[in-house]
């Protein structure tokens, strides 16, 4: 009998989702991405060889893996199809493997044009988008005017419905924005010609995952962002568009909550965070710049520094809570191995009033002063380390001390971004 496993982030996105996802994959028969768009980047380093994908779901690199783009994905055709020509000339097969449900609502032009006018008019509000039109893209469903993948697929459905959105979307770039218009003519020949390029790939995703469970196969359900950026329950307004909690994996594949078995929560040894916003832990000093340097920190996507601190407990444990986790995944181990001392956040102070679980709003969160517990760092190399025993004993230690106060097991270290520098004390799939 197969399983099926829910992996996302508990954090504010950049965890490494995406090798965890491509190291459960060798036992699983199929992977779906459940939400989010192209504005996450999940990136994969096999041998010598780096792939970063921002739509196809990380299991593409298992030849025998089916791989599913659910109808809570926000789909650009153009990069869609920008991302499958760049692994067709990797030499990857992928044809018979991909699948997009019919129902993903279309990003276009003038969502994009509205994204970054409208960070444009924030200035220093600005909520740190990537740009991409995600969230417009997302407005335009909840509002009824938006396009999904199978109506590009009817010609005079699709231009139709272009012209209605593209008509909308130009008077609020120009009336209010005082930006340029999008040519509407353009994107109509645009969407017809991604209809005809998709139409073989469409299909009724919830229908195949169904058949795939009901015949014993395992499959993972891959989250994009990370719980902290969640739509309802991250750092509102400095968030994703979409719900990045292990609920949404029912609601942007069609299966239903019942069907699932495990949820991997994924976390980095320390914190990251891309874009405004609060950030409690975050460090302006020698040990913030090493954590970026050493861990390499520029978004997969955008290439902007990420902003780095200690790790935030009080944040990961009630992220797990939010999305019912049940193991944890440590990834980038090896980026504290410099330091003679590492902290953790274990509770919150603000107004001279300890807090254990984070404030809900996020201008209360500005003001909340990290309290600290100090635990010895190991100042050896772990990088490439495959065994909990071979780990040091002040990292062994510090992970631990992790589980303890997050309440959760950590069941998979990560000790490198190759997908074999992983140890794993117990895989979700047994």
């Amino acid at each position: 009998m197969g399983k099926n496993v829910i992996v996302l982030g508990t954090q504010w996105g950049d965890e490494g989702k995406g090798k965890i996802v491509d190291l459960l994959t060798d036992r699983a028969q199929a992977v779906v991405r459940f939400q989010g768009g192209h504005n996450a980047g999940h990136t994969l380093v096999i041998g010598e060889e780096k792939t970063v994908l921002h739509l196809v779901p990380s299991g593409i690199l298992r030849n025998n893996v089916r791989c599913f783009i659910g109808n809570g994905v926000v789909v650009s055709p153009s990069a869609l199809l920008h991302e499958i020509d760049h692994l067709r000339r990797l030499g990857v097969e992928l044809e018979s493997r991909i699948r997009v449900s019919g129902l993903c609502p279309v990003v276009l032009p003038y969502h994009v044009a509205i994204d970054q006018a409208r960070e444009k008019a924030l200035g220093r509000q600005a909520i740190g988008t990537t740009g991409r039109g995600i969230g417009p893209a997302y407005e335009d469903k909840v509002a009824r005017r938006g396009l999904r993948i199978a109506d590009l697929l009817e010609p005079e459905i699709c231009r139709s419905m272009v012209e209605t959105a593209a008509d909308y979307h130009n008077f609020v770039l120009q009336q209010y924005f005082k930006a340029s218009p999008v040519d509407i003519s353009q994107i109509v020949e645009e969407c017809l010609g991604y209809g005809e390029a998709l139409a073989p790939l469409v299909a009724d995703v919830a229908a195949e995952l169904y058949q795939l469970i009901e015949q014993g196969d395992s499959v993972v359900f891959e989250g994009a962002q990370g719980a902290l950026l969640d739509v309802d329950h991250g750092t509102y307004p400095f968030v994703t568009s979409s719900n990045t909690t292990a609920g949404a994996a029912s609601v942007g594949s069609g299966i239903g909550p019942l069907q699932f078995d495990a949820v991997m929560g994924i976390a980095k040894a320390y914190t990251t965070r891309v874009g405004s916003g609060p950030f409690p832990t975050e460090l302006f000093d020698q040990a913030g710049e090493a954590l970026a340097r050493e861990g390499h920190e520029f978004g997969a996507t955008t290439g902007r520094p990420r902003r780095c601190g200690w790790f935030d407990a009080v944040n990961v444990k009630h992220a797990c809570r939010l999305s019912g986790v049940t193991a944890l995944c440590i990834t980038k181990l090896d980026v504290l191995d410099q330091f003679t001392e590492v902290k953790i956040c274990t509770a919150y102070q603000r107004a001279g009033k300890r807090m254990d679980t984070p404030a809900s709003q996020s201008n209360e969160l500005m003001q909340c002063v990290p309290v600290y517990e100090r635990v010895p760092g190991w100042r050896t190399r772990t990088a490439g380390i495959r065994t909990w025993q071979g780990l040091p004993g002040e990292a062994r230690r510090y992970l631990e001390r992790l589980s303890e106060l997050i309440e959760v097991s950590v069941d998979i270290v990560s000790t490198g971004a190759d997908r074999d520098d992983t140890l794993v004390v117990r895989h979700p799939f047994d």
